[in-house]
């Protein structure tokens, strides 16, 4: 499902952006919109997963939306300028919409035409055209993302991604479908369940996925969710891979890692156990 080569020469990585969906659970709680990736995905086949993928030239000319991220504008360490941010989050968007059904949209869009744009954009209309069709002027509402973590794959890996990771409120109405190409199935889940899937070998889970869901595990409802985001460092996660038995892949914070100052909380290192890697703390 991961590749490493650690002889192989770095290629530069593509733009991307994930988007977390939450929604509040009674009586105490949060859950998070996942899907799971075709098994013949080049990339994570079979992983469960946030939507998200790669930034599209498109996404750069889609003009129909209002507000912005942010603290993602304040971060250089996040986008290198306001439309690189703009982007970002319009990718972010257009994946939601493409692998789950879902349209952080204004005016709120009812499900059935959420459907109907997503044909409509599967019929390879412009996402711009999309939003434009709709006769309401429905425009995306980037300022409802929340900028909460970027990851780049590490350089061992033969496709790369430099990934911002945004949360979301769900929009009321909207639940979810996948697209039965790229996602084959949608799963709303309580962060601790998903986790317990993922030790017990039921799911396998990216680093990324299983350390946001970790982050996430204790938090009580939707306003502590976007606290947590905006408590979270913007710097760049790239983690290195250290081979030996077992593989290792370290990040920002561990000893084997060349930068010393951790940029996110939990344990440093993933490390390859019964085929997934497990997040653990190094030993001083």
């Amino acid at each position: 499902m991961l590749t490493f080569d650690p002889a192989r020469a770095p290629s530069a990585p593509s733009d991307a952006a994930t988007v977390l969906l939450v929604r509040a659970v009674e009586p105490r709680g949060v859950e998070l919109l996942l899907v799971r990736r075709h098994a013949s995905s080049p990339f994570l086949g079979g992983a469960v997963v946030f939507p998200g993928g790669k930034v599209d030239a498109a996404d750069r000319l889609t003009t129909s939306h209002v507000g912005l991220p942010r603290r993602g504008l304040e971060a250089s360490s996040f986008a290198a300028e306001r439309a690189h941010l703009v982007a970002l989050a319009v990718c972010a968007c257009r994946e939601a919409l493409e692998e789950a059904g879902i349209l952080l949209g204004v005016p709120l869009v009812t499900e059935p035409r959420v459907a109907i744009m997503r044909a409509a954009l599967a019929s390879g209309v412009s996402f711009d055209d999309v939003l434009r069709g709709e006769s309401s002027g429905v425009q995306l509402d980037l300022g409802a993302l929340e900028p909460f973590a970027r990851w780049v794959t590490p350089e061992a890996e033969a496709r790369r991604f430099d990934a911002r990771f945004f949360l979301a409120r769900a929009p009321e109405g909207q639940t979810g479908e996948v697209d039965h190409h790229e996602t084959v199935e949608a799963m709303w889940s309580a962060p601790q369940p998903m986790l317990d899937a993922f030790h017990r070998g039921d799911v396998f889970l990216a680093p990324p996925t299983l350390r946001a869901l970790e982050l996430l595990a204790d938090v009580g409802d939707v306003a502590e969710a976007f606290a947590l985001a905006q408590s979270q460092s913007l710097l760049p996660i790239q983690p290195r891979v250290v081979e030996g038995d077992p593989v290792m892949l370290v990040i920002p914070g561990d000893p084997l890692h060349e930068v010393d100052e951790p940029r996110v909380a939990g344990g440093t290192r993933f490390v390859l156990r019964d085929g997934r890697f497990v997040s653990e703390r190094a030993s001083r």
